[in-house]
């Protein structure tokens, strides 16, 4: 990885989890798939992306993120989430993302699964709008 890493995922995580649009900012229109595009053709394993979720999730804890269930449930549920997706795009050999498709905002609760269509999990959905 390189040494930005670490910033732009703490840059894309703030902006999902509704906070200033700092990855989007950065990268413009292009941001989800310049996001997306770091992960095409690594392919990466579960071992790796368990690790990885381990590690941040211990690096939360070791700046003293907040240790309630309900900041807590949301920010393990996107980590889970958005390394679940980062695998399954890591397998691809291009880039799926098109202008339809959107950075996720994610509230207070809420659970979202990469469990569709790679290209689709991006995609505005009618309630969205």
């Amino acid at each position: 990885m390189s040494p930005e890493h670490s910033r732009h995922v703490a840059h894309f995580l703030v902006e999902v989890l509704k906070g200033p649009k700092l990855y989007s900012e950065q990268y413009g229109e292009d941001a989800l798939s310049h996001m997306v595009g770091k992960h095409i053709g690594k392919h990466l394993t579960e071992l790796q992306r368990k690790r990885w979720a381990d590690l941040l999730l211990a690096s939360a804890d070791e700046i003293g993120m907040p240790a309630d269930p309900e900041f807590r449930s949301t920010f393990v549920g996107h980590i889970e989430w958005g390394s679940r997706v980062a695998l399954i795009n890591s397998q691809l050999g291009e880039n799926p993302v098109n202008q339809n498709h959107h950075i996720p905002a994610w509230g207070w609760g809420e659970v979202k699964g990469p469990y569709e269509i790679v290209g689709s999990l991006f995609e505005h959905k009618p309630d969205e709008e």
